[in-house]
Parts: structure tokens; C-alpha cells; sequence
């Protein structure tokens, strides 16, 4: 995989599965702009120019729209063109749907959702006048089997698949291709707060038996983005260790 002059936003990528993504994709040689709504993505940023290539920090909350304009603009200004645009910003608020509040649903949907249409939008002008680019989103199996106490999430990773298939067709023809992931449990911060034994009763649940690392999904985006994925679009890559697969 060479992505050599090919430049990639990737949304979300002060930390876990969103840093090990822009890391890989500088790895490849991308120039790459991290994105986040803090401090770390400067550091993620220092990483990437540590290994010789580009980058760029540029904070922004892509749940609004006035955000979104200005890191397409700013990255744009900086190095001229968009390529790769890779949504993973997410969160999470989980809670019964009983008691669950407006206001967490409409966060989750805003930073998970509404984020994926916002910065999508924003990059394919550019990217359908130069017939080339990669358009790659972090969905989640939870988006496909759904899972009790995350309506709100499964909810927005299900719209993510959705939006997915949808922007693909509608883009095809101009040599853009848009797919999604879906992580299954990957060893993360959100992870390793789990208990123990809750930890072991999920493992169980996984046919390869093990939590998936941040490197394994950057793995898969830097395939995703590449040449040689050119004939793939439209699709939804689980990389789940087979859970999805064991639920359905």
C-alpha cells in the first residue's frame, strides 16, 4: 500500500482507534491532518513529523457544520487538496432507553452521525472534481446486532452503514469510493475500564477469542484508502474476531 502524495483528514484522531489510524496512514505515506477537539491531537500531529511526513493539528467539534468548513479550508489551504477523509469521531453515553435523556441522544447522534454527513459533504466537491477519492467511516457491529443500554450508539453506527451505501452509489462514477468498518470489542481506554470478569465473559463471545487492537482496524483503512481497494465500495469490513457473525 503506497498512499504517497495522497492527503487524509481522519476526524477524531487525538487517541486510540483515530491516532493508530493517522499513524498508519502516515506510515504509508500520507500527509495527514489530525483532528480532535483537544490538546492531544497536537501530539498525534508531533508523532507523524517524528516519522518525516506531513501533518497537520487542527481542533474542531465536526457535529457543527461552521467546524467542519473550517478544517476543510484550513487543510485545503495548507496542502491544496483532500484525498482521504476518514470519520471516526465518536462517543459514547450509554444508558437504558428509559433512562436515557434527550440530551444524550441527540449528543451521540450528533458526534457520530450527524459528523459523518457534515464532513462527507464537505470534502466531495473537491474530490468529485479531481475523480479520485476514499471515503471511510467507523461504523460498529453494535450498529448491526445492536446491544442493550446503547440505542443512542447502535442507533448512529446503524445510520453510518446506511449512509454509507447510500453516498457510494451516488458517487461511484466519479472515482470516489466510500466504505465503512465496523470494530468489534478493540482494546481501547473505553475497554480497559471494563472489569475483569466482565472482560473474560465477552471474550467468549468472540469466535478468535481476544480483543482486537487499534492497529488491526488502521490496518484495515490503510487498505480501505489505497489503490488497491479501488474495485470496493458501498461495503461494511467487520473486524470483529467473528463476533458479529456468531451473534447473527
Amino acid at each position: 500500500m503506497d498512499l504517497s502524495n495522497r492527503v487524509a483528514i481522519v476526524t477524531g484522531s487525538g487517541r486510540g482507534i483515530g491516532r493508530a489510524i493517522a499513524l498508519k496512514l502516515a506510515e504509508v505515506g500520507a500527509t495527514v491532518v489530525v483532528n480532535d477537539i483537544g490538546e492531544t491531537a497536537q501530539g498525534v500531529a508531533e508523532e507523524i513529523r517524528a516519522m518525516n511526513r506531513q501533518s497537520l493539528a487542527i481542533l474542531a467539534d465536526v457535529s457543527l457544520s461552521p467546524d467542519v468548513a473550517r478544517l476543510v479550508e484550513e487543510t485545503v489551504a495548507t496542502y491544496g487538496k483532500i484525498d482521504v477523509l476518514v470519520n471516526n469521531a465518536g462517543i459514547a453515553r450509554d444508558q437504558l432507553l428509559l433512562r436515557m435523556s434527550d440530551e444524550d441522544w441527540d449528543k451521540v447522534l450528533a458526534v457520530n452521525l450527524k459528523s459523518v454527513f457534515l464532513c462527507t459533504r464537505a470534502v466531495l466537491r473537491r474530490m468529485t472534481k479531481q475523480r479520485w477519492g476514499r471515503i471511510i467511516s467507523i461504523a460498529s457491529i453494535v450498529g448491526i446486532v445492536g446491544n442493550p443500554g446503547q440505542a443512542n450508539y447502535a442507533s448512529a453506527k446503524a445510520g453510518i452503514i446506511g449512509f454509507t451505501r447510500t453516498i457510494a452509489k451516488e458517487v461511484a462514477s466519479r472515482g470516489i469510493t466510500v466504505n465503512a468498518i465496523a470494530p468489534g470489542f478493540i482494546d481501547t481506554e473505553m475497554t480497559q475500564r471494563l472489569q475483569e470478569n466482565w472482560k473474560q465473559e465477552l471474550k467468549k463471545q468472540i469466535p478468535l477469542g481476544y480483543f482486537g487492537s487499534p492497529h488491526d482496524v488502521a490496518e484495515a483503512v490503510a487498505f480501505l484508502a489505497s489503490e488497491e481497494a479501488r474495485y470496493i465500495t458501498g461495503q461494511v469490513l467487520n473486524v470483529d474476531g467473528g463476533m458479529a457473525g456468531a451473534w447473527l
